[in-house]
């Protein structure tokens, strides 16, 4: 039996939750911190909030920091102890936490740092949700460029900005909702091994390459899910593929997303790895738009009946061995 939650956090959740009540919420006042960069809250800087939060090792009340409208260029680290932390942005267009890393950015050693450390904000902790910000990697067209990594477990992101080119997000490990949140990029730019769902976001394409590069272990029944999104591009003359196989067993599903003509008919690419095409889990149902016809998908993408696609929920995909239950936060443990 799932353990009760008690009435506060209860409240909490339904508030930090909902959009509808989180637009309503005076989360100034409320917020047990208040980052403004220009210094009319407790602290100038997203990071001193965060360092600044209590460890909470068990389900209560979040920590609630609260982001004013503003440009917020640092480095964000949200670590594993942080758990049930909340960042609420004033306005997703205007509170925007930024950076430029890329892989090739000589490290301490003079060697690149590679890409799995160009993230703008890395959360680590379990727990954790976001809404209304923006996440960017500033770099442009250097290559590897990360605006997030997500290596927590049950974190949820509504109504954020992710921008960037190649590898806008890393969602590395664990299990991520992402609920009306707009993603950019060109290459591989929603990749990883990580369980996510991805419910009415927008996709948009800005040159020619591959909107995910899942890597999703054998023994993990789902990858990502993109269920009613949209897909679109900068221009007419932009393509793109649905995903290429970044390891054997890669698992990408879209449910009923409209899809532009960005969208290649053939939909998917092997990575030039004709072996990965006997393990690669891809599969769509009711994809709609100049880019979501069947007629030319590649052999060997699966089109799912209903009763196929049913077994899809946010239940399904996110509920894990612990029963991770979405709406309330709560789980077996």
């Amino acid at each position: 039996m799932k353990h009760s939650m008690p009435s506060r956090w209860a409240a909490v959740l339904l508030l930090v939750g909902s959009a509808s009540a989180s637009e309503s919420v005076d989360w100034a006042a409320k917020a047990n911190a208040v980052v403004a960069a220009d210094g009319s809250g407790q602290f100038k800087t997203v990071q001193e909030a965060i360092n600044a939060a209590p460890q909470l090792s068990s389900p209560g009340p979040r920590w609630v920091i609260y982001i004013k409208a503003g440009t917020y260029k640092e480095l964000i680290y949200a670590q594993r102890e942080k758990r049930f932390v909340s960042l609420i942005g004033e306005d997703a267009g205007k509170t925007v936490i930024t950076y430029g890393l890329y892989a090739n950015v000589p490290g301490h050693d003079g060697k690149p740092i590679g890409t799995f450390r160009t993230p703008t904000a890395l959360i680590d902790a379990d727990d954790f949700t976001v809404e209304n910000l923006t996440f960017e990697n500033s770099a442009g067209l250097q290559g590897q460029a990360l605006a997030i990594r997500v290596d927590g477990d049950r974190v949820v992101f509504r109504h954020c900005r992710f921008l960037g080119w190649q590898d806008t997000i890393l969602v590395n490990r664990g299990r991520h909702y992402f609920e009306d949140c707009y993603i950019t990029g060109h290459v591989d730019f929603i990749f990883g091994a990580a369980t996510d769902f991805f419910e009415k976001c927008h996709i948009h394409c800005l040159r020619d390459g591959y909107i995910t590069a899942a890597s999703t272990p054998n023994s993990q029944p789902y990858g990502f899910v993109f269920s009613n999104c949209q897909i679109t591009g900068e221009s007419p003359e932009v393509k793109t593929y649905l995903g290429r196989p970044w390891r054997g067993y890669a698992s990408v599903v879209f449910l009923n997303t409209g899809m532009s003509d960005v969208v290649r008919p053939v939909g998917w690419h092997n990575w030039n790895k004709p072996e990965a095409e006997k393990t690669a889990r891809y599969a769509e149902f009711n994809s709609t738009g100049p880019g979501g016809s069947p007629a030319a998908r590649v052999p060997w993408a699966k089109q799912l009946t209903a009763a196929e696609a049913a077994r899809f929920t946010v239940e399904n995909v996110l509920g894990g061995a612990d029963g991770w239950n979405l709406g309330t936060g709560a789980t077996h443990r």
